[in-house]
């Protein structure tokens, strides 16, 4: 079944602004989908009209097959959120907040167990809220988006104030349950922290998808792939890579060589050359193009931006 879905939607405020504009976009169940975009990429709309928070302009979208304008009440006992930028309330305790949302949710869910499971300790249980840290008021809203065991998770930046360790405890959750099953939308500026959980992203640029693959395919698409660094004894004479399939673009600086190949064949064939040209090498790296880098090329102005072969 399909988790979420959009068709040409469209969110307009005036008569030519555009927060999201003719987005299509598909979110598998059971799959972990990253949201990516710069500040003001529409991003937050588009959870806003998921969740019936904003009425959109033209399009349509759906969460579980429901239709989120007709069927917001079925789609909010099924999706669990933590929001960028929410609220609690200061004078209640942590396990006030869960039991308000378990009743909330009429559901049987333990506040003990869901606490333990955010890394919220039971004497901060106990403290009012507004005497938390942001990263535990970060863990708390996100047990409370856990109640009653929601099949969709949107989860809108939410390593925002937490240390190393809070970060990787999301990381794991976020693994956990997608493979019990569950389906997260994962909205996030930590672009680390997004490609070691997605299983595919989408990204946004001005209220355009430009791009929604998995990552290795984002590179594909852009003809990155990875990069060999060969370290040697003096720069080689006469290294000519021209005629070698896979490789886009050779750098040679004093004792390095960078070669950029689409191709991960091509790696080997660059190390055989180099050598050729009768240089020793001393040491040779090779790293694939991250998140970050991905995220650059294809937010950059259209007139800059590769052709690919990402959604339009």
């Amino acid at each position: 079944m399909t988790a979420i879905e959009t068709t040409g939607l469209t969110k307009r405020y005036g008569h030519d602004v555009y927060a999201v504009d003719d987005l299509d976009l598909r979110v598998e169940e059971g799959e972990v989908f990253g949201f990516l975009g710069p500040n003001g990429s529409g991003k937050s709309t588009t959870i806003d009209v998921l969740l019936d928070y904003v009425r959109p302009t033209a399009g349509s979208a759906t969460v579980f097959g429901y239709d989120a304008q007709g069927d917001a009440g079925e789609i909010h006992q099924r999706v669990g959120v933590l929001p960028d930028g929410y609220s609690l309330y200061d004078r209640l305790t942590g396990r006030e907040h869960l039991e308000y949302a378990v009743r909330l949710k009429a559901t049987d869910d333990d506040p003990e167990a869901i606490l333990d499971r955010v890394g919220l300790a039971p004497d901060a249980a106990r403290r009012p809220a507004g005497t938390y840290s942001k990263g535990m008021r970060q863990r708390l809203a996100l047990g409370m988006a856990l109640v009653g065991d929601p099949d969709l998770l949107i989860l809108d930046e939410p390593s925002s104030g937490l240390d190393p360790a809070g970060i990787r405890d999301i990381r794991q959750l976020t693994l956990d349950y997608a493979a019990d099953g569950g389906t997260v939308f994962f909205s996030s500026h930590v672009l680390s922290q997004v490609e070691a959980v997605c299983d595919r992203v989408g990204i946004l640029d001005d209220g355009r998808l430009v791009a929604v693959d998995t990552i290795d395919g984002l590179r594909d698409a852009l003809g990155t792939g990875a990069t060999i660094t060969v370290t040697v004894d003096a720069p080689p004479p006469d290294l000519d890579l021209s005629a070698v399939p896979g490789v886009s673009s050779v750098h040679v600086a004093d004792d390095e060589v960078r070669v950029a190949c689409t191709d991960p064949s091509a790696k080997l064939a660059v190390l055989d050359h180099v050598r050729e040209t009768g240089a020793r090498i001393l040491d040779f790296d090779t790293t694939k193009s991250s998140l970050e880098d991905l995220f650059t090329a294809y937010t950059r102005p259209e007139t800059e931006r590769p052709p690919t072969g990402g959604q339009r």
